[in-house]
């Protein structure tokens, strides 16, 4: 090799191994950089919360053309609630999100409250084409200078449409599309589509009870029904309406649910979401239930809405990640009662995973099921199953780095057992099941800082008489600040905010029982960070 070549040799050697410690260095760069991000304490790591300040009740959630939008109650300005805007966020899978900026900011009309979103796929509102349909928020207006005054007509509904599919919004010249008479609590507009009758349906409440409105082309609207004055809790103001049909298992039979947040009036305390399942008929709701039913019996799942789901193959096989007639949930991982006081210091809340909704039939009961979605399983890190077998009043603990970014799971018939888990400063959380009560206990009371607020510290109660005495399955999804739990497929659900000191490292299992417990395919499952 002549000496002109072996120089060109030795300078491309010398570029190669100065790019590759560049490429070193950045992706260090990067990896610093993304664990630096999200890492206060108590940040949720597969949750979605804001960058920082203020989030409330989701709104707003709509897919289209691949996107799954998700809009937010949002107050830029602090970590306490303030004037309302709508945040926003966008994802290709539920999991993964990219924050976008605020979509719609207080205006003459008042602050942006919740409300809900839709594909007008018919251009039945003439805001767009048929081949490029607009989409359509439909929000609450409050006019805080009325409420002010002491007037009750503070709170009317108005739109706005983007042509963008969600980045730029314009709102209607002709807001308020709704006016009030005089209700103090008129508000949380959930529209759908009515395939069997052709119009817009809209599900708006009034102060304690739903009222029911039709538009033919989303700016005139009028009010055909009323439900609720004498059906279910009545404790507070009722809020965040959802209406849509569910099949019944694996049934051709389908039914309508009704969701309906409550503050207060929750079975444990505070702010929860009950359901009616029944019938609608294009005009009114009715149902034949009696009984009080919670889609969550923990203190922290609240204002939670659906997606809705499309005119049939309205995207055909287009797009991967379409949901199809999949009713997909997201709440608010707070409460009222201490929401405003949780110990974070650049963002307060977070919100539950998304999770499926299903509709089965126990005997002559319906019941509503919320379990987590699939995509889910795609941050789990392979673990290992194994059986446990714990003797009649013995226990067996387990250790793990960390139980606060993990899924616990397992299935059992036992019915009298309880978890602790547990951390290096000797604060616990206990979970236990409770056969003679038929009960399932959740108590945070020495969970971590619980003084922030005097009704923080609490063991909530759920019952569970409708478990099935043979095998059922326990999933357990633990982040930085928050437990979820579903139990048999999401038949019972507890969702609680926690703040340890430190994380949990250790899981004491108990055996109340007088007969050996057997726990089935036993596993702790690292959760990837998604931030």
């Amino acid at each position: 090799m002549n000496i002109y070549r072996k120089g060109i040799c030795i300078l491309i050697l010398g570029m190669l191994i100065s790019c590759n410690s560049k490429t070193q260095k950045q992706e260090a760069t990067q990896e610093t950089a993304q664990s630096e991000y999200y890492s206060e304490p108590f940040r949720p790591q597969y949750h979605f919360s804001p960058e920082e300040k203020w989030m409330n009740d989701p709104n707003g959630m709509v897919y289209h053309k691949g996107v799954y939008h998700f809009f937010y109650q949002y107050y830029p300005e602090d970590i306490v609630w303030g004037p309302m805007h709508w945040g926003h966020a966008t994802s290709k899978d539920l999991v993964t999100w990219e924050h976008k900026p605020i979509a719609l900011y207080p205006d003459k009309h008042g602050l942006i409250f919740s409300g809900s979103a839709v594909v007008d796929f018919g251009n039945t509102s003439g805001f767009g084409t048929t081949d490029n349909p607009p989409l359509v928020a439909i929000f609450t207006y409050h006019l805080m200078a009325g409420e002010k005054a002491g007037r009750k007509d503070f709170q009317t509904q108005g739109i706005a449409y983007s042509l963008d599919n969600g980045d730029t919004w314009t709102k209607y010249e002709g807001n308020p599309v709704i006016g009030n008479d005089g209700i103090k609590d008129f508000r949380d507009p959930k529209v759908f589509w009515d395939t069997e009758n052709s119009t817009w349906i809209m599900s708006l409440v009034a102060g304690d009870h739903l009222q029911i409105w039709s538009s033919d082309d989303l700016k005139s609207w009028s009010k055909r029904s009323e439900f609720g004055r004498d059906k279910g809790a009545h404790g507070g103001v009722w809020e965040c309406p959802d209406l849509f049909k569910l099949k019944v298992g694996d049934t051709e039979e389908e039914k309508w649910v009704l969701l309906i947040s409550i503050n207060p009036g929750a079975p444990n305390g505070g702010s929860g979401t009950q359901y009616f399942v029944g019938e609608f008929d294009g005009e009114q709701f009715t149902t034949e239930q009696e009984d009080i039913k919670w889609l969550d019996w923990g203190t922290d799942n609240y204002a939670g809405v659906t997606y809705n789901v499309l005119p049939e193959d309205y995207y055909g096989d287009t797009y991967a990640n379409d949901p199809k007639d999949e009713r997909i949930f997201i709440g608010w991982m707070s409460n009222w009662t201490y929401a405003r006081d949780t110990p974070t210091e650049k963002w307060r809340s977070a919100m539950t995973v998304p999770r499926t909704l299903s509709l089965e039939k126990n005997g002559e009961a319906y019941e509503l099921y919320n379990y987590p979605i699939k995509a889910i399983n795609k941050l789990l890190k392979p673990s290992e199953k194994k059986n446990l077998t714990i003797t009649a009043e013995g226990s067996e603990t387990i250790s793990h780095d960390h139980f606060n970014q993990a899924e616990i799971r397992f299935v059992s018939s036992a019915n009298d057992f309880g978890l602790t888990f547990g951390n290096e400063v000797n604060e616990t959380l206990v979970l236990k099941m409770d056969s003679a009560t038929q009960t399932f206990t959740l108590d945070r009371t020495k969970s971590g800082k619980t003084d922030f607020q005097e009704d923080f510290a609490s063991v909530q109660e759920m019952p569970v008489p409708q478990l099935p005495e043979e095998e059922f399955e326990v999933r357990i999804l633990m982040d930085h600040s928050s437990i979820e739990l579903f139990l048999n497929g999401g038949q019972y659900v507890m969702t609680a905010q926690i703040f340890p000191n430190e994380f949990y490292d250790s899981l004491k299992i108990e055996n109340f029982s007088g007969s050996e417990m057997l726990l089935k395919d036993f596993k702790v499952s690292k959760i990837r960070r998604v931030w």
